[in-house]
């Protein structure tokens, strides 16, 4: 997906979210920031990559039932999918990350506040090429 936004090597473990945190005032960011502090009380700083913590507990979370409208990239002849989308709040840095949920996890499956935890996923993939992405999985649901 986008390169820099977790990490590449490693089994599912070790898959981590990564952002950056300014070494003058400690505001962690994600997406992450490689430019300047965002936090507008903080005259700036070295800026360092974090991983982020790998739980969190569901913030929110809602289903996706309808293909988006342009300028979304999709083909039209290919079937929609229906997806759920989650927002977790993370357990150390406290922020809110969105994500899609695992495949097979649906809204009647969530609870605010329940525990999930961060994993690899497949955005899409073709004969050469797999896109990769985050995905939330309840903790203690299989893989």
């Amino acid at each position: 997906m986008v390169a820099g936004w977790f990490t590449q090597d490693g089994g599912e473990e070790d898959f981590r979210l990564l952002g950056t945190r300014c070494l003058a005032c400690s505001s962690v960011f994600f997406p992450r920031e490689d430019s300047h502090c965002r936090n507008p009380a903080c005259a700036g700083g070295e800026l360092a990559e974090v991983p982020l913590s790998k739980r969190g507990r569901v913030w929110s979370y809602t289903d996706g039932r309808y293909r988006p409208p342009a300028p979304y990239a999709s083909d039209p002849d290919a079937p929609w999918e229906p997806y759920t989308l989650l927002a977790v709040e993370l357990e150390a840095e406290r922020m809110v990350v969105l994500g899609q949920a695992v495949p097979g996890v649906s809204v009647g499956d969530l609870a605010v506040g329940m525990e999930v935890e961060v994993v690899p996923g497949v955005l899409n993939e073709d004969g050469e090429t797999a896109w990769t992405t985050w995905r939330w999985r309840p903790v203690g649901a299989a893989s």
